[in-house]
């Protein structure tokens, strides 16, 4: 296009972007700060939490609790009000824990508490560990290096509030196992990816690439992992590792989803989810069911308003995301024709600590929006965080496809102290922080199902889905 055109071209659409701004009626901000007062009261997102880990517990997916959880999650939708509960199906491969163990052989022979690693397969091992202090060396190491030896990953997790230490350490435990495998190792044991000192590994999920032989991957508690320290310096270390998992076949769960209605005919709707899995050591109460607990008490308390929003507020409990945001890319696939629908979408999936920023990914005409809804959260100890945040786990399927994303970030501090291990139960959950919780995504899901004007949600051109 010719530079005169160009200019031609913003010159008239200038005035029309000026007009487009998104923005929230000063009677919805009011309504939205009695909203926020009265989830602060109210004990909704507790009692659905403690429900979820009380009477159906872990939940991996493709068991007998994951079909309980589908039903509880139906019903319990119901039991709050949401005018419209379905499901839809979410198909995947079956793993599964019978047994795990492993011990220091010889001469300082005694046991190491391990977990095995989700998409590990079975097998019994016996044989020398090499050790690693990173991803990057074991890269580094020549092929055939590690033939008849299992690699031990000593990568140590930095604890930090926004979760980064654990995505700088991803690749330990994704693709570490498969790196050693192609080098010649026979097992895999790592240091757990979590912050807590208490003798409990953490699990988590691992893939092998395509024509890598799968070996026996197992996460070390920390002390474990301080332990094979120590003894490596005293000399060579045999270790047995045996597990008894492994993939079992297809399972179809579902994504189970409940919606509030708007008033105002509109088909759009906002997006609060989480997800309804979880591994299998504890009872996973921060991850997820704290989640589940914050998004359906939030849509049943905008569901009790007289006046209900404009547009509908769809809170989704997505199947298997532990195993790879299964039931979110199926979700997303399936929902493909209607992306624009999606007016805001954002997720609880970071535990139950309190909120301290929010953030959205909506472009320049909705970034009014973004402060009016700041202004609403900034009492509940929330600062608007504008160079900050990002999708949650489930959402980033939708955010690929074009939804816009909205963040609300808690404070992870202590999050990976019970992450994907036997410590993540209902105790460490604190009703006060888990009602401030509920206080913000009612608030955001409210305001952004009022607004007037959209958040930029579109599908994306060239999508290739």
């Amino acid at each position: 296009m010719r530079l005169a055109s160009l200019l031609l071209c913003l010159a008239v659409a200038s005035p029309a972007i000026a007009q487009d701004q998104t923005t929230i009626p000063e009677a919805a901000l009011e309504t939205a700060a009695q909203l926020r007062e009265q989830a602060l009261a109210d004990d909704t997102s507790w009692r659905v939490t403690e429900s979820l880990t009380t009477e159906i517990g872990p939940r991996l997916p493709g068991s007998e609790a994951d079909a309980r959880a589908v039903a509880w999650a139906e019903a319990k939708f119901r039991a709050l009000g949401f005018d419209r509960v379905w499901t839809e199906p979410v198909t995947f491969p079956r793993w599964v824990r019978n047994s795990e163990s492993a011990r220091v052989v010889g001469a300082h022979a005694q046991p190491l508490v391990v977990t095995a690693l989700g998409g590990s397969p079975g097998g019994d091992v016996e044989a020398e560990i090499v050790r690693f202090a990173d991803f990057a060396a074991l890269e580094a190491a020549p092929d055939g290096s590690l033939a008849g030896r299992i690699a031990f990953m000593d990568f140590q997790m930095e604890r930090t509030a926004d979760g980064s230490g654990y995505g700088d350490a991803g690749p330990v435990r994704s693709r570490g196992p498969s790196v050693a495998s192609s080098k010649g190792a026979v097992g895999y044991l790592m240091r757990s990816l979590g912050t807590s000192h208490a003798r409990v590994a953490n699990t988590g999920i691992t893939r092998f690439a395509e024509g890598v032989e799968p070996i026996p991957a197992a996460a070390l508690s920390l002390p474990d992992a301080d332990q094979l320290n120590r003894l490596l310096e005293r000399g060579p270390v045999t270790v047995s590792l045996s597990l008894d998992v492994g993939f079992d076949g297809e399972y179809t769960s579902h994504n189970v989803i409940g919606e509030i209605t708007g008033s105002g005919g509109s088909d759009e709707f906002v997006v609060i989810a989480s997800h309804l899995d979880s591994w299998d050591l504890g009872t996973g109460a921060i991850d997820d069911a704290s989640g589940v607990g914050i998004t359906m008490a939030a849509g049943h308390l905008i569901g009790q308003l007289e006046q209900r929003p404009r547009r509908s507020i769809r809170v989704i409990a997505f199947a298997n995301e532990e195993q790879g945001l299964i039931g979110a890319r199926q979700y997303a696939q399936r929902h493909a024709d209607h992306i624009g629908l999606h007016l805001l979408a954002a997720e609880s999936d970071f535990g139950a600590g309190r909120i301290y920023g929010f953030n959205t990914g909506a472009p320049e005409h909705a970034r009014a929006a973004t402060r009016q809804i700041a202004q609403a959260l900034a009492p509940l100890g929330i600062e608007h965080m504008d160079d900050q945040g990002g999708p949650g786990p489930d959402i980033i399927p939708m955010v690929q496809a074009g939804v816009t994303w909205a963040w609300l970030g808690q404070d992870g501090t202590q999050y990976f102290d019970l992450h994907h291990n036997a410590n993540d139960t209902l105790d460490k959950v604190d009703p006060q922080d888990l009602a401030q919780n509920t206080a913000a995504y009612v608030v955001l899901a409210y305001l952004a199902a009022e607004a007037e004007g959209d958040f930029g949600s579109a599908p994306r051109a060239g999508d290739d889905r």
